[in-house]
């Protein structure tokens, strides 16, 4: 049975990130996820720019993207679309998580 991916990008997302790394000094491995408690729902999100993978990083290559999801993450994020937009006053990442209450 397939497994259900922690994260998926928008194209939007994507194109974001790849932007953002394509114009890093250093060369990265990817955009660390994590969560960390507080926030509205009790988690709010925290995103890194990983210089390597941790060891027990869960690697998500998606639309040329690569994300790594810290480990004690994964049940927070899983089935969770990840969107870049903007509009008149702000631009981010916004997070669909179905497992949010």
């Amino acid at each position: 049975m397939a497994r259900l991916p922690a994260i998926t990008l928008t194209d939007a997302a994507a194109t974001r990130i790849r932007e953002i790394l394509d114009a890093a000094d250093t060369p990265k491995a990817g955009l660390r996820l994590g969560v960390k408690n507080g926030g509205c729902a009790g988690m709010s999100y925290t995103m890194e720019w990983a210089e390597t993978r941790g060891p027990h990083d869960e690697v998500i290559e998606d639309k040329g993207v690569t994300v790594l999801i810290d480990p004690k993450a994964i049940l927070f994020l899983l089935g969770t679309r990840m969107d870049f937009r903007t509009d008149k006053l702000s631009s981010g990442f916004v997070f669909e998580n179905p497992n949010q209450t």
